[in-house]
């Protein structure tokens, strides 16, 4: 009799659950994997969004993405954002964390919201603010001149080496805050009695922040890890606002030449657009699954 009544209690808590998941489960169907498969299927079709038929053959417009010098240069340009800026751009945020979180610093809420600040702009407006000073005759290029580090303005923008560097300094910039207040939250969830035991030890800065700070945030690390190889690969505002993806399409992104092909230049060619979009999805998919697989550290 006592199995029973317990039989029904689990049951009861099971049912519970599926009651609670069921809504969150049928909203995530309908409006994100429905619209995968359909997209899937619109990625094998071909003509304009009024004609849409099926390609041939059947996977023609996957075959003529990897044989677009243009695409593949925005896929180049990608990776290259996604190698420099996202490593520079967590250990920042890391080493900003730790000094932010020091319990004798002063003035600790005014630094966190200075860091942070840049997070509340606006992507098109921080975007439009780089792209003024960086411009031929912005601030940038006055400090230097007067400096006496040029000899006339420079044309940064113009340059395809020094525009992706202005892309990279403006994501470092702009993200960095961001990345920090994930790091900041791990280590104030770390007690302090480990660093005064560490201390005790006779470990110094360095070896507790290799010892314990790092792997204790280690989960951080992967979620950001993530998250910022996710936004990266979609990365657009900057390519479209501060560049517009020259000098020559120099600095365009996958997400901008996606962009350019559905709706930018009025091409409205949604198939070709859409299996482009499916192979960043492949790709942010693998990596994810990738860090991950690295990151698990259970047995």
């Amino acid at each position: 009799m006592k199995q029973k009544r317990k039989m029904t209690l689990l049951g009861k808590q099971s049912a519970a659950g599926w009651i609670f998941l069921t809504p969150a489960t049928i909203l995530i169907a309908v409006m994100a994997f429905w619209p995968m498969i359909q997209a899937f299927i619109m990625s094998l079709q071909t003509g304009s969004s009024a004609n849409m038929q099926w390609a041939e053959p059947i996977f023609n417009n996957y075959k003529r993405m990897f044989a677009d010098k243009l695409f593949l240069t925005s896929v180049g340009n990608t990776f290259l954002y996604l190698i420099i800026q996202v490593p520079i751009m967590l250990i920042l945020a890391i080493l900003l964390a730790q000094l932010l979180n020091n319990r004798d610093l002063r003035l600790k809420g005014f630094f966190r919201t200075c860091v942070f600040l840049p997070c509340a702009t606006s992507l098109v407006s921080y975007s439009l603010i780089f792209k003024s000073l960086f411009a031929t005759d912005g601030l940038v290029n006055t400090i230097l001149v007067n400096l006496g580090i040029l000899q006339e303005n420079y044309n940064f923008l113009g340059n395809s080496l020094s525009a992706k560097v202005v892309i990279i300094i403006a994501l470092i910039w702009r993200w960095t805050g961001y990345n920090m207040v994930f790091y900041l939250a791990g280590l104030q969830n770390i007690e302090y009695s480990v660093y005064e035991a560490a201390k005790i030890d006779g470990a110094n800065g360095w070896k507790t922040f290799w010892g314990i700070t790092v792997p204790l945030l280690k989960p951080t690390i992967i979620m950001t890890f993530i998250m910022s190889i996710n936004g990266t690969l979609q990365l657009f505002d900057e390519s479209v606002n501060l560049t517009n993806g020259g000098p020559a399409n120099a600095t365009i992104t996958m997400s901008h030449y996606i962009y350019n092909n559905s709706l930018g230049q009025g091409v409205a060619n949604f198939g070709y657009a859409t299996a482009m979009s499916f192979f960043v999805f492949i790709i942010v998919a693998i990596l994810a699954f990738i860090n991950m697989k690295v990151g698990d550290t259970r047995d």
